[in-house]
């Protein structure tokens, strides 16, 4: 080798990359670069396609070294995306965390290539169940899930749930860290109508919030299908409708109701700071994944939740909110919810997140796996 290649002390892949502008996982690379960059060099690796060429593509952020590859991070890209980044990453760090399982086959090889490299793994939320995959790619995903608690040296698994799936499935212990959701709780000023428009139906804690991707596992349709029932509530939700077609369809169908403000995704924190400070609760419905940010932020943002009936989303919220499990069963829960039991839900979704969903102890715990403290 003519040069000796840099050593870092963490290099982070599976991400679509930072500055953070698409979902849980880049915000969790993003946290965790600031608060340890300034104690250990991290490079991190980010999608070639979500970052033009030329001023979209710093080199350095919050500290870290930025790596591009010419991947999508997301869909069936995602497996080769993994495959260069790790095989980039592994020859020139001390430890390596993975997010997600999609390039994990290829860990037996690193393993066998650079012993000292401590690979850390995220499972993220049993990836193979999201309906949008065909059974290919279920197969695959399933594999390479297999393929990451075998050859990891420390698996993370960021809701209870996942936890126990990984020991009943794999007979392996995990570490259970979640997600920060602090970052989206400060104080927002009053300039709804910035984010909103000029309506009755969506001024100050008058309308429901969602933010979610829009994807057949997150009950979009019944969702919405409840609000179309219920013309006498509003709801906002926010997301990426023009990235498929069942996304498309949804925004032509329920788009022109009175009741229903469907925007597309933002990322900027302030517009999402007066999003949820004016809202009246949080709707989410998530069937798949563990502990979901989105989730988290709306509970230190003390909105009260009500969330798909799913064991992942009952761990998140201590049994503390109100479920659902179709679009019936949300239209009673609309109807039938009092003014007073959203206010107590509403503290206690506070209270949970304030001690258990905070960067800091999130870091914390996600440093003493990495480099072993």
């Amino acid at each position: 080798m003519s040069a000796q290649l840099p050593c870092y002390d963490l290099s982070i892949i599976g991400t679509v990359g930072i500055p953070a502008n698409y979902g849980g996982f880049e915000t969790l690379a993003e946290q965790l670069t600031r608060k340890l960059a300034k104690k250990y060099t991290i490079q991190v690796f980010c999608s070639g396609k979500r970052y033009a060429d030329g001023q979209d593509r710093p080199k350095r952020c919050d500290g870290a070294d930025l790596r591009y590859v010419e991947w999508d991070a997301n869909g069936w890209q995602s497996i080769p995306y993994d495959f260069v980044s790790l095989w980039r990453a592994a020859r020139q760090t001390r430890t390596l965390l993975v997010l997600g399982v999609s390039g994990c086959l290829l860990l037996p090889i690193v393993r066998l290539l650079w012993p000292r490299t401590r690979i850390v793994t995220n499972v993220d939320g049993l990836e193979w169940r999201r309906q949008k995959w065909g059974r290919l790619a279920r197969s695959v995903l399933r594999i390479s899930e297999w393929a990451a608690v075998r050859f990891s040296h420390a698996v993370i698994a960021d809701n209870q749930g996942i936890r126990e799936h990984i020991s009943l499935n794999y007979g392996k212990d995990s570490h259970l860290i979640a997600y920060g959701g602090d970052q989206g709780s400060e104080a927002a000023d009053d300039r709804i109508e910035e984010v909103l428009p000029c309506d009755t139906r969506f001024t100050s804690h008058s309308y429901y919030l969602s933010i979610c991707r829009i994807e057949p596992e997150n009950n979009i349709a019944d969702i919405l299908e409840a609000f179309a029932r219920s013309p006498d509530q509003s709801i906002v939700m926010v997301g990426n409708w023009q990235n498929s077609v069942y996304a498309r369809n949804l925004l032509d169908h329920f788009g022109q109701l009175p009741n229903i403000e469907l925007k597309d995704a933002i990322y900027d924190q302030a517009r999402l700071r007066r999003l949820r400070a004016s809202a009246k609760a949080y709707i989410h419905g998530h069937s798949a994944g563990g502990t979901n940010p989105s989730l988290v932020e709306a509970m230190h943002c003390g909105l009260a939740v009500l969330a798909y009936d799913i064991d992942y989303n009952r761990h998140t919220t201590h049994n503390q909110a109100i479920y659902w499990s179709n679009a019936q069963g949300l239209v009673e829960c609309l109807q039938n919810i009092k003014p007073d039991s959203l206010v107590e839900i509403a503290t206690q979704m506070r209270k949970i997140a304030h001690q258990q969903y905070t960067w800091l102890i999130v870091t914390n715990q996600y440093v003493r796996v990495l480099f072993l403290h």
